[in-house]
C-alpha cells in the first residue's frame, strides 16, 4: 500500500499471491499475463473541441406538451458573450451538476459532458451561493469554443478486455475476463506503437508485486524469464519469507524456491529485523489509528514483548488489552494490563518450544 501511494494514481499497481495463480478458472500463463498488462499503463492524448466560459444566465422553458424541457444557457469569456439553445439532455445534465449562475464549466462538445471548474472570482461576494467547499477561478479569456488535450490513463488489461469481448467495456465491471487470444494482443501492442510513433500515447511502466513467490511452479517461472525480457514489461517485485527450498514442481533445492537462473536477473534487497525504538515508534502509530490511550511503560513493554516474539504479535495484544480496560472501565492501557493480556497468549515462538518439549503428548 505504500509502495502504491508513493508512485501516484497514474503509475499502475497490481498486487497478486503466488497460490492465486493456481486457483483461477483460466491456465497459468495467462493469469500472469493478465497481471503483467494489468501493471502497464498506456497514457493516451487526445484533442477535443470544448465550450469553456462563465455561466452569465440558465433560462428553462415550461415544458411542452410531449415532455420535452427548451432552454438558454447564456456563456461569457473576457472577451465575448454567447446564448447556447439547451435540450432536454443539456438541461438535466446542467441540472445534475447543480450548475448556476457564476459557475465556470465545460461542455465537451462531442460527448455533450458538462464539468463545473469553480465559482468565478465576480461572484466570490455572494456569501449564499457558496460553501466551505468553493472552489473559486477567473473568468476565461479569449474564445468559447477551444481545443484542448485531454489526458486519459488506462492499463494494457484493459485495452485487451474491451477489444476482446463482445460486452466491451461492461465485461471490466463483471470481471469476467476469461482468456485473450494473443491475436487481440498482437493487434494492441501494435496499434501502440503507432501511438507512440506519433505522439499520441505514452507507455507507463507500473509495479507487479508477486507475494509468496515460492509458491510458484516451474512453469510459472519459465514464463517470468521470457516475459521479463519483454521491452514492455513492468518493475516485477518478488516476496517471500522461504530461505532453502524446492522449486515448486521438480526435485531442485534453491534459495527461495525460487531458480537460480532467474535469480541471477534480481537484486535481493537487503532487510534488518526492527530495534526497539522503532517497534514501539510503529506501536505509538498503530494506538493512535485505533484510537487507544497507552502508557508510557505500557508502549515499552509491548517493545520488549515484540522483540522477544514478533511485531505482529506485539501488535494484536492490543486488542484484547482494549477490551480489558473497557471492562474494567478504565481509559488508558497500562503495563499490568500488557503483562496480563501476555499471560493469557502463546506467541509463534512459545508455541513451537511447548509442542517440541511435549510432542510426546500430541499424535504424531
Amino acid at each position: 500500500m505504500g509502495m502504491a501511494q508513493a508512485l501516484g494514481e497514474d503509475t499502475p499497481f497490481t498486487t497478486i499471491a503466488g497460490s492465486e495463480i493456481f486457483s483461477l478458472e483460466m491456465s497459468k500463463t495467462e493469469a500472469l499475463t493478465q497481471a503483467f498488462r494489468r501493471s502497464i499503463g498506456v497514457r493516451i492524448m487526445e484533442e477535443t473541441e470544448l465550450i469553456e466560459g462563465e455561466v452569465v444566465e440558465i433560462q428553462v422553458d415550461e415544458p411542452q406538451a410531449s415532455g420535452d424541457k427548451t432552454g438558454r444557457l447564456t456563456l461569457c469569456t473576457t472577451e465575448m458573450e454567447t446564448v447556447y439553445d439547451l435540450g432536454t439532455k443539456m438541461i438535466d445534465a446542467l441540472q445534475k451538476e447543480k450548475v448556476s449562475a457564476g459557475d465556470v464549466i465545460t461542455i465537451d462538445k462531442a460527448s455533450g459532458r458538462i464539468s463545473k471548474l469553480g465559482r468565478s472570482f465576480t461572484r466570490s461576494r455572494d456569501y449564499d451561493a457558496m460553501g466551505p467547499q468553493t472552489r473559486f477561478v477567473q473568468c476565461p479569456e479569449g474564445e468559447l469554443q477551444k481545443r484542448k488535450e485531454v489526458v486519459h490513463v488506462v492499463s494494457l488489461h484493459e485495452v485487451d478486455v474491451i477489444n476482446s469481448r463482445q460486452q466491451g467495456f461492461l465485461a471490466l465491471f463483471a470481471g469476467d475476463t476469461g482468456e485473450i487470444k494473443p491475436e487481440v494482443r498482437e493487434q494492441i501492442d501494435t496499434k501502440v506503437a503507432e501511438w507512440r510513433e506519433e505522439g499520441k500515447a505514452t507507455v507507463v511502466p507500473g509495479v507487479l508485486f508477486i507475494d509468496e513467490v515460492h509458491m510458484l511452479d516451474i512453469e510459472c517461472f519459465t514464463y517470468l524469464n521470457r516475459a521479463l525480457e519483454s521491452t514492455l514489461a513492468p518493475i516485477v517485485i518478488f516476496a517471500t519469507n522461504r530461505g532453502m527450498c524446492t522449486v515448486r514442481g521438480t526435485e531442485v533445492v534453491a534459495p527461495h524456491g525460487v531458480p537460480v537462473d532467474l535469480l541471477d536477473r534480481l537484486m535481493i534487497i537487503r532487510t534488518l529485523p526492527y530495534s526497539l525504538e522503532e517497534i514501539v515508534q510503529i506501536l505509538s502509530i498503530r494506538s493512535q489509528i485505533e484510537g487507544l490511550n497507552v502508557e508510557e511503560d505500557a508502549f515499552a513493554h509491548l517493545g520488549n514483548v515484540g522483540v522477544r516474539s514478533s511485531l505482529r504479535y506485539a501488535v494484536q495484544l492490543l486488542t484484547p488489552a482494549k477490551v480489558l480496560i473497557k471492562t474494567s472501565g478504565r481509559d488508558a492501557i497500562t503495563k499490568a494490563d500488557i503483562e496480563e493480556i501476555d499471560s493469557l497468549f502463546y506467541d509463534a515462538k512459545a508455541s513451537a518450544k511447548l509442542l517440541l518439549e511435549q510432542q510426546a503428548g500430541y499424535l504424531q
